[in-house]
């Protein structure tokens, strides 16, 4: 598994860079939590904003857990970070509060290409040409040789090490969660990424065969030339072992059509310590599930 892993980093590009986070703006105090506004350098030199979510009594006592949540794609590059953060889009979207009051420090960063990260400019309102840009951004690498994922994951890794940096949080604690497109760079960053010590990923358990079978779209960040020669999902759940690792699928999602299968994958490599918990329903989060991918990251970290 070790030399797939490797393997893997190098044709992703994928190095476990360094990286702090600077403060930007003042720090609001929520229920239970305060949320800071908080910037750090990308994999390509830009500045990736986020917001960190921290317990009202973080500090204070023993270092806590702390999450990265990657925040969902669904058609809406407009919202980012602010979803995650309970400021805009789905409240079934805003881990960041629901884990902060139970003790967990959070960092939500955006994307490329979503929210505050589009060529057009910040801010939440959707924006014609939105879907283009990013088209752009994964066809502007393609042509040059190189992936949209090698910056997504090179983002990931500074985020997993701004979080870990943070004299707050644990280091031994720290994990990864996402659904959806969110869910998929969980799964890529904690297969190649051992610092990430448990990881969640939701609505996104679906091999690149499978959709290809069923014709289910594949997100541009995704379209990896010749990544089949190499691994499908069950190689990459099967990666996180012997951490732990949570699939969360529905009966009715396509984006998660074979997540049984992944699981075993997964389940089959030595000390695997991967749970799949299967729905009724389609892709979209559910309160039933947004409560147990919570429970699951509290009793985790």
């Amino acid at each position: 598994m070790s030399d797939l892993r490797g393997t893997l980093a190098r044709r992703l590009g994928f190095v476990a860079a360094e990286a702090e986070l600077e403060p930007h703006g003042d720090a609001v105090r929520e229920d239970g939590f305060v949320r800071r506004a908080v910037r750090f350098a990308g994999a390509e030199g830009d500045e990736v904003p986020a917001w960190l979510l921290e317990p009202a009594a973080a500090g204070r006592d023993a270092p806590l857990p702390g999450v990265v949540v990657y925040h969902q794609h669904n058609r809406q590059h407009h919202l980012g970070k602010a979803e995650v953060a309970g400021l805009a889009g789905d409240p079934l979207q805003a881990f960041g509060p629901a884990l902060a009051r139970r003790g967990v420090v959070v960092l939500a960063p955006d994307s490329i290409c979503f929210e505050d990260r589009r060529p057009s400019g910040p801010g939440t309102e959707p924006r014609e040409g939105d879907f283009f840009e990013h088209l752009n951004e994964a066809s502007y690498r393609l042509v040059a040789g190189r992936l949209l994922m090698t910056t997504v994951l090179g983002d990931a890794a500074r985020a997993l090490s701004a979080l870990r940096a943070l004299p707050a949080v644990d280091p031994a604690r720290a994990g990864v969660l996402g659904h959806s497109y969110g869910g998929h760079v969980s799964l890529f960053h904690a297969a190649l990424d051992e610092r990430v010590r448990f990881a969640a990923a939701s609505g996104a358990a679906a091999s690149y065969r499978r959709r290809i079978a069923d014709r289910t779209g594949i997100e541009l960040a995704q379209v990896i030339p010749d990544i089949l020669a190499l691994a499908d999902f069950g190689d990459l759940a099967a990666l996180v072992a012997p951490r732990p690792l949570l699939l969360v699928s529905a009966t009715a999602d396509p984006h998660s059509a074979d997540a049984g299968a992944i699981a075993e994958t997964a389940a089959a490599a030595a000390g695997a310590a991967v749970e799949h918990e299967r729905f009724e329903g389609g892709h979209a989060l559910t309160g039933e599930r947004f409560e147990r991918i919570v429970e699951w990251v509290v009793r985790r970290a």
